[in-house]
């Protein structure tokens, strides 16, 4: 209630300022989560993980349930993010691809007409490099994952070994940065966590020793209606049979997950504060996402990848009070392509030259009258990672239709799946071979060609990948 008593102030504040001509163009604060589910908050019903910053963000802004990414990997998805593109346009596929240098992003857009920008954490583009990239006036990131303690950091072209952990770590420096800046700025910052292997912050390692973690109740959904590649890799790296990030027993493996979120919540507590101290709290565009989300055993996997729900679906929250007046959940389905056009409308700036996204802002403002009702995904198989398959899909309100066309080299399937969302929200019966559903099919496959056509791709072009290895050792695990 505290919340929402502030939340409406703050309209009436930010009316009151318009009205009076004194709107600005917003700061622009991204935080930037790694392989977090969009039930990893307790503002979206988690049952005993309590996030209360990122409750306030929700309690004071949108929150919207239906985010998704067009592809759920590290790499190709903060490229879409930047880009607003597909990845089969921008090119990053893999994670070990750089962002192009020529490719235009909403903080190079943003850099041009006057914003100071910044870079802090996670970049994930371009395995080996560390340098400064296009678009940042100011530059803290480091080679590949990163480490939870102790990161070698790139700081404007110096190389840094920071000691601390590494939220901590990244956040102190937005922080130190904040402090100095004269609006209008754009940071952006990219946290490691939750991504796996988890290493929690010491004061958080014990949080949920307590608590029975089971695991959930599709974990032996692996068989009828699932293909032969979904038992295949139960006992590999993305299979809940396997390592588990060197954790051995499951529930070890969900809590040191879990375990690493209070810090992110803390973090953004912190950048809140910051703003807050400076007097730009209300005059930031300040948003929280991830660049996918994570299976913590769903059909018996602990990957990303797939196209299922868990995979998928991340968590959005947006605080700009001088345009989002009243707190608000939204149920649009928004994508990480429509992030860079969204974020360049609120500020008033040029537009990309080419997004396959759209802004949400309007959906935002709950103004939007004509909304998506569909949207495609795709994934194109890794040679490194060979335990999930090419994957093209496409997503209603209401159904979702998969195809595994195969590429050389990768599982051999040419398995489908179609699941009615409305009924079967965990996607545990597969309709492909109901003889009632086969309009919906033909409906969705001839769906799915046209939302590929319309991105420029090529519905029944598949990339041709080298032989596959058999398994991956522990430091090449993304």
């Amino acid at each position: 209630m505290e919340f929402m008593n502030r939340r409406n102030f703050l309209g009436g504040a930010a009316a009151a300022a318009v009205s009076c001509g004194r709107a600005r163009r917003p700061n622009v604060v991204v935080m930037l989560t790694d392989d977090q589910r969009w039930d990893c908050m307790s503002c979206a019903g988690h049952p005993f993980l309590k996030t209360p910053h990122m409750d306030r963000l929700a309690a004071e802004g949108v929150r919207f349930t239906n985010a998704f990414v067009t592809t759920s990997l590290c790499s190709p998805s903060r490229a879409s993010l930047l880009s607003g593109l597909y990845a089969h346009s921008h090119g990053v596929t893999n994670n070990f691809t750089e962002y192009p240098e020529s490719l235009e992003s909403y903080p190079r857009i943003l850099q041009s007409e006057g914003y100071q920008t910044a870079y802090f954490g996670k970049w994930h583009m371009g395995e080996n490099n560390d340098s400064p990239r296009p678009g940042f006036h100011h530059w803290v990131s480091h080679r590949g994952q990163g480490l939870y303690n102790d990161t070698e950091f790139n700081i404007n072209g110096k190389r840094e070994k920071v000691r601390g952990y590494y939220t901590t770590v990244v956040t102190d420096m937005a922080v130190d940065w904040l402090a100095k800046q004269s609006s209008p700025f754009c940071m952006i910052l990219g946290h490691k966590a939750p991504h796996s292997a988890n290493i929690p912050e010491p004061k958080y390692e014990h949080l949920f020793d307590g608590v029975d973690i089971k695991p959930p109740e599709t974990v032996s959904d692996t068989g009828e209606g699932k293909g032969e590649w979904v038992r295949q890799r139960l006992a590999t790296w993305h299979g809940i049979k396997g390592p588990l990030y060197g954790n051995k027993e499951y529930g070890k493996f969900v809590r040191t997950y879990l375990a690493t979120i209070p810090s992110i919540d803390d973090s953004v507590g912190r950048i809140y504060e910051a703003l807050q101290k400076r007097g730009d709290l209300d005059n930031t565009l300040f948003v929280f996402l991830a660049d996918n989300g994570c299976l913590l055993g769903e059909h018996g996997a602990v990957d990303k990848r797939v196209m299922w729900e868990e995979s998928i679906r991340v968590p959005l929250l947006v605080r700009y009070p001088e345009r989002l007046r009243t707190a608000a959940v939204r149920a649009e389905m928004v994508l990480n392509i429509d992030f860079a056009s969204a974020v360049l409308d609120f500020c008033g700036a040029r537009p990309l030259a080419k997004s396959h996204g759209r802004s949400w802002k309007a959906v935002a403002e709950g103004t939007e009258r004509g909304w998506r009702k569909s949207w495609y995904y795709e994934y194109n198989f890794e040679n490194e990672f060979p335990y999930t398959p090419n994957v093209r899909g496409v997503r209603t309100d209401g159904w979702k239709y998969i195809h595994y066309p195969n590429g050389e080299g990768q599982p051999d399937t040419q398995m489908a799946e179609l699941y009615d969302l409305a009924n079967d929200p965990k996607e545990t019966r597969n309709r492909i071979s109901d003889p009632e559903a086969q309009p919906k099919v033909e409906e969705l496959k001839a769906e799915l060609a046209r939302l590929i056509r319309a991105a420029d791709g090529e519905p029944d072009r598949m990339p041709v990948n080298p032989v596959i290895r058999s398994e991956m050792p522990e430091e090449k695990i993304r």
